[in-house]
């Protein structure tokens, strides 16, 4: 059973966004319970134990995957294309919304598009699906639209626009910065990319079974980070006058990086850029002295040793580096100056867990300067395009 227990809830919040970080342990658990067969590792009744209420003829003949979107969705759906290709085996590609009518994907047949969007209502994102149907609904019928909505909310624009719909349940979310909608979203992109691969024969049954009970127990692991972050708000207030940081991963905890940097700068102001760690060695490295701070993300995994060696260069340039990591042995946990721990997860599943402490992060740096961390200057839940 998926963990309910009454310790895991926090009973008040100063702020929407802190009160959204904390119910992210019950939106990951109602995406599970709503997409997820807990009967199926039992006893095997249908050949997926994923049920996402897609008709037999979505899956005919797929071979490639197209996704748009904006900000937040945007990071949800590279990681979704890392799970996608990783799991399932389909080439899966990502463009900004935004700049998808300036320079579409080419027109390849038995193309699915999914377009992306937390509110459903998105300009640019129904810009971009509205030129995708056009410039295909005249062509061949392997190369007529074919298109898949991801979103959180139900009774949407974007549900009227396409075929099909996937709701990532996560309730009306207040404040600006997007917390609990994103990780709604990865655990659908999940889904998704699991029952591809289950219907395109794509897991051991061995595997199959790991990566289930790790997804199970992910709203106690997000529990485990919730109950611990009075780390994080100190870590915080020694960093509220910072002026620049760096935010780093490898593979599929990249877009984490992304995010992270995204959380910071539209909340607090302060620079932030999020970088692949390998590439960041090529040229963006030079901008690093004491003065700036870089958080890396660091998992256990096919990676991490790679990691490390990235961030040995990083250290040697002076700059001070926290970690998001497992528990990790001596000698690594010498390279950082800080530490902000997660549960053992497959890294697989690992952006689910290693995003919360950034959302964290964020959060408190811009309590402690004193802004309006729920109301962004500038920011809007939906925006339209220009």
């Amino acid at each position: 059973m998926l963990d309910d227990r009454p310790e895991f809830r926090h009973p008040e919040f100063r702020h929407f966004m802190l009160k959204e970080i904390y119910e992210q342990p019950d939106v990951v658990r109602a995406c599970l319970e709503k997409y997820l067969n807990l009967d199926w590792t039992q006893n095997r009744t249908s050949e997926s134990p994923i049920h996402l209420g897609l008709p037999a003829s979505f899956y005919n003949g797929l071979a490639e995957i197209h996704i748009v979107a904006c900000g937040t969705s945007l990071h949800a759906s590279l990681v979704g294309q890392y799970w996608l290709e990783q799991l399932a085996g389909i080439p899966t590609r990502v463009r900004y919304a935004s700049e998808f009518p300036d320079h579409p994907f080419p027109l390849t047949p038995n193309t699915l598009t999914i377009a992306v969007t937390q509110s459903g209502e998105t300009a640019d994102t129904l810009k971009a699906l509205t030129f995708e149907q056009q410039r295909r609904s005249q062509l061949t019928p392997a190369c007529r639209p074919r298109l898949l909505g991801l979103t959180n909310q139900p009774n949407s624009t974007l549900q009227q626009r396409v075929d099909h719909i996937l709701h990532a349940p996560s309730e009306q979310e207040v404040g600006v910065a997007a917390t609990k909608s994103f990780v709604a979203q990865l655990i659908v992109f999940y889904t998704l990319a699991l029952d591809l691969a289950c219907r395109r024969q794509m897991l051991s049954s061995d595997r199959l079974d790991i990566l289930l009970r790790e997804v199970e127990r992910l709203p106690e692991k997000i529990s485990q980070i919730l109950a611990a972050t009075d780390a994080i708000a100190q870590l915080a207030k020694e960093l509220v006058d910072t002026q620049d940081f760096i935010f780093l991963a490898r593979g599929i905890n990249y877009p984490i990086a992304l995010e992270g940097a995204l959380k910071l700068k539209e909340t607090s102001y302060i620079h932030a850029e999020g970088y692949a760690a390998g590439e960041f060695l090529h040229g963006p490295i030079a901008i690093l002295d004491e003065q700036v701070t870089v958080v890396a993300i660091a998992m256990p995994g096919q990676v991490y040793d790679k990691t490390l060696a990235n961030l040995q260069k990083v250290k040697s340039r002076g700059a001070r580096l926290i970690a998001i990591t497992t528990p990790v042995n001596s000698e690594a946990a010498a390279l950082f100056d800080s530490l902000l721990p997660i549960p053992d997860v497959d890294e697989l599943l690992s952006p689910i867990l290693t995003v919360i402490p950034l959302q964290l992060l964020a959060y408190y740096i811009t309590v402690y300067r004193g802004l309006d961390v729920d109301r962004p200057r500038g920011l809007t839940k939906s925006l339209s395009a220009e």
